[in-house]
């Protein structure tokens, strides 16, 4: 074992294939159905929504997707990320683990979500769509997305859920930067935000749901124009395993493997991300880690939710998928941390988290920020507000390591860094931080909205 702190891997290492987790599950995942009349789809019947590849790949059985060569030009503009070794954290809790993180704030974003917004607009545009339309919660996603379509020549156009969008305006100038449309939602531009404008107020904090509902709108209005999701999908969590499979040749640097990999969950981008290619050798029964999913208190759908058909979106213009949700009429309380701010699981991530394969936990925001600021102090980055809910989950397990005297090796994706989230943390610093916990009632109430099925 040596003392570096960065374990980096070449160019040329970039990975050349996502890897398709659903080759080694033991069941299929269920398929999506017709937000009608309730029957299963298959992928024709979805082609209004996304790309033709898109949809190949969310079916595939192939353990291998290879990645474009135009893809993995763009991805050279920062990955490989580097894998870091959070020594001055395990000093800082007087812990024997050994606390690893992979870094994503490195990208032109600042975030893991250009990894799946790259090939989204690259395969829109190799159809001939022209705009790409989506949602953004923290607004990292609607970021990513401009960001991608500038590197192809695609138009973009984000509607930003309200209460992320108020917060953070300087986020807004960077989609613009990159050629983005941003609108606030609910916004005044489509049928489903105003009705939400005249039922809530022209101020209301939105939802991601109403936000996809507005961008789904919109691009089924218009043959040219596609749609583009940040999570959830399973092409979105395909493309991410760029980040696990990277780690995977980094810990062969460090000559490591992880006992535990934890990451924030909102819809599910970054644990599939980090996660999925480390559940391989667990299928396949090489090795034993436990991954771990961690949410928000104020939107608890692997933790509170259940596990049923529901909309992707507030007005039931999505299919009907299987997730864990805690309903799509569900607006959760305004927190800090927008991009978990999700009514609904993937899909995938639901199907398996429901076979046994993840543990999840939820953790009310003021102790995820402590866990931020801790970080910051100790490894000199500001974690964004999401990924404050997985270094939370990891100082626990140090300091469960700490009274057992286990040296467990930790793995956490540090999915983004805070540079235009310090609002949030001047809330938490000035003690104004409030958490946010659902009551029995309140989430009942959330789950009669649930479709009923023939």
């Amino acid at each position: 074992m040596d003392d570096r702190v960065k374990y980096v891997l070449d160019e040329s290492e970039i990975p050349t294939r996502w890897y398709n987790i659903i080759a080694d599950l033991p069941e299929r995942p269920p398929r999506p159905r017709h937000p009608k009349n309730h029957k299963p789809l298959d992928a024709s019947e979805m082609t209004s929504l996304s790309a033709h590849e898109l949809l190949r790949q969310d079916g595939a059985t192939d353990r291998w997707i290879e990645i474009p060569d135009d893809v993995r030009r763009v991805y050279r503009l920062w990955r490989p990320s580097p894998l870091y070794r959070a020594r001055n954290l395990e000093r800082e809790l007087g812990t024997p683990a050994r606390i690893y993180y992979k870094y994503e704030g490195v990208s032109p974003t600042g975030s893991h979500k250009p990894n799946t917004a790259v090939p989204q607009v690259y395969y829109n545009k190799q159809q001939g769509i022209t705009r790409l339309t989506t949602e953004t919660g923290a607004g990292q996603w609607g970021t990513a997305l401009a960001f991608a379509c500038a590197q192809f020549g695609v138009e973009c156009e984000i509607w930003w859920t309200g209460i992320s969008y108020d917060q953070k305006p300087y986020r807004k100038m960077i989609m613009e930067a990159f050629g983005g449309t941003v609108h606030r939602s609910p916004s005044p531009l489509t049928e489903v935000g105003r009705r939400a404008r005249e039922q809530e107020g022209e101020s209301s904090p939105g939802s991601i749901g109403l936000a996809v509902s507005e961008a789904v709108e919109v691009a089924l209005a218009d043959d040219n124009t596609g749609y583009a999701l940040g999570s959830t999908a399973g092409h979105v969590l395909l493309h991410q395993t760029v980040i696990g499979e990277e780690a995977l040749a980094q810990f062969q640097l460090a000559e490591d493997y992880p006992d535990v990999v934890i990451s924030c969950v909102g819809g599910g981008s970054s644990l599939g991300g980090v996660g999925f290619p480390f559940l391989r050798d667990k299928i396949a029964g090489r090795r034993d880690t436990r991954v771990i999913a961690v949410e928000p208190t104020a939107c608890p759908a692997l933790t509170r939710g259940r596990y049923a058909w529901d909309y992707g979106d507030m007005e039931g213009l999505t299919p009907l998928m299987k997730m864990y949700t805690v309903g799509h009429a569900f607006v959760p309380k305004s927190i800090h941390a927008g991009g978990l701010r999700y009514h609904g699981m993937s899909p995938l991530l639901s199907h398996i988290y429901e076979l046994g394969l993840l543990d999840a936990v939820a953790i009310p925001q003021n102790e995820c920020f402590a866990a931020g600021v801790r970080f910051a102090r100790s490894e000199g980055i500001l974690p964004a507000p999401e990924p404050t809910h997985a270094l939370a989950e990891c100082v626990r397990e140090a300091l469960r390591c700490k009274e057992s005297g286990e040296e467990k090796v930790i793995l956490t994706a540090l999915c983004g860094h805070a540079h235009l989230d310090l609002p949030a943390y001047a809330s938490y610093l000035a003690g104004e931080m409030v958490d946010r916990q659902l009551s029995e009632a309140e989430v009942e109430q959330a789950l009669k909205g649930l479709p009923v099925l023939a």
